[in-house]
């Protein structure tokens, strides 16, 4: 099995972040557990001070030392009580919560959950318990290696979307270098054939042949003007969408639907302007009519309906072709997706990008079945 060089570096990096991740909960799990030993040590020889200060009746110096050992636990919350619940001391709790015989309940629970109590034998045949819980410091300790994962994989997914952003605006720039160089190319051949046409036209005016030659040419000047266009900001202006979606239509008519019957349903009159780049916009009907010819196999029927709403303006276009399976109406639209033996796959990756990016646009599959057809909807601002 072959493994690429992408695929080995992300699947080392993804073991490094494994590893870290491993080795900071471990050591972060042996820390709070060494804490941990060492507070119920505390607690431990605390309880031992109150039982030996119980039980002694002399020997103040011993007294003096024990006084200080507890009182030098200033982090662990502890509450000593009589074998009845009553509380005889606390230390590192509040007065006001003491003073709550619900909240000390509460927190009796609590250190019970968390610790056993220590018992303390008295002279008198009567106990003592100490109750205690993790210190705040511990306690917040505990939640650190969670901390600590969640910051590594935020640190992983922000390197990823730069990376990924990288990647992106490399692949764009290189797109759109080649778009540009695309339209250099074609701008130098359309010259020299409207000079031939207007040549022949002097010895052959109105032949039908250089007139179809002639729209043509146009079209060529049309696409070089688009290709132009990629990877700068499009000017938009006012543009009457049913005279261009006529012309686009009529053009591609003797062209890509040549035993394709075409059908126009419009709820409108004959003018509907809308602000929008005619060239790039004509680019988007091109591409979803030769699709929709190509899944026809250039025989079928392909319906344009226009619905003119309040705020919107609905652009349907739908064919009798083989359909889209539901799973793919996003994938479509993805650069390099094709289902043909020719073809790059950008078609309607552009058309996404035309009415998405430059007119704030949507566009997406409305409808599709299997062996009946599709729906493309694009739907358009009117202001």
């Amino acid at each position: 099995m072959n493994i690429s060089g992408n695929n080995l570096k992300n699947l080392a990096l993804l073991i490094f972040a494994g590893l870290i991740i491993f080795f900071s909960l471990m050591v972060s799990n042996r820390l709070v557990k060494n804490l941990s030993e060492e507070e119920h040590a505390k607690v431990d020889l605390w309880a031992k001070g109150v039982r030996f200060i119980s039980t002694t009746q002399d020997s103040c110096q011993d007294l003096t030392f024990v006084s200080e050992v507890i009182q030098n636990n200033r982090t662990v919350p502890v509450l000593l009580t009589d074998e009845h619940g009553k509380v005889i001391s606390h230390l590192n709790i509040s007065e006001r919560q003491i003073r709550d015989s619900t909240a000390v309940y509460r927190l009796l629970r609590k250190m019970t959950s968390e610790h056993e109590p220590i018992e303390i034998a008295l002279s008198d045949s009567t106990k003592n318990f100490v109750y205690y819980r993790d210190s705040t410091t511990l306690r917040r300790l505990e939640y650190y290696p969670y901390i600590q994962i969640a910051i590594i994989l935020l640190f992983f997914l922000i390197s990823y979307y730069a990376y990924s952003q990288s990647r992106k605006a490399h692949e764009n720039s290189i797109w759109f270098g080649m778009a540009k160089e695309t339209a250099h190319q074609l701008g130098t051949p359309t010259s020299s054939l409207m000079g031939c046409v207007a040549l022949l036209e002097e010895k052959m005016p109105h032949d039908p042949i250089l007139e179809e030659l002639e729209k043509d040419i146009v079209r060529l000047e049309k696409i070089t003007e688009r290709f132009s266009k990629i990877g700068s900001t499009p000017i938009l202006q006012e543009v009457n969408l049913i005279e261009l979606l006529n012309e686009t239509i009529d053009y591609l008519a003797g062209r890509v639907l040549k035993n394709v019957t075409v059908v126009k349903k419009y709820n409108v009159q004959d003018k509907l302007n809308i602000r929008m780049n005619g060239i790039l916009f004509e680019w988007v009907i091109e591409n979803i009519v030769k699709n929709a010819s190509d899944a026809m196999m250039g025989i079928g029927e392909i319906t344009f309906k226009v619905t003119d709403n309040t705020q919107v303006v609905f652009i349907d276009i739908s064919d009798t072709g083989k359909g889209i399976p539901k799973g793919k109406f996003n994938e479509i639209f993805q650069a390099g997706y094709t289902t043909k033996e020719r073809g790059w796959g950008l078609g309607l990756t552009l058309s996404k990008r035309i009415v998405e990016q430059h007119h704030s646009g949507k566009i997406f599959v409305l409808n599709s079945e299997v062996g009946i057809g599709t729906t493309f909807r694009i739907v358009l601002k009117k202001r």
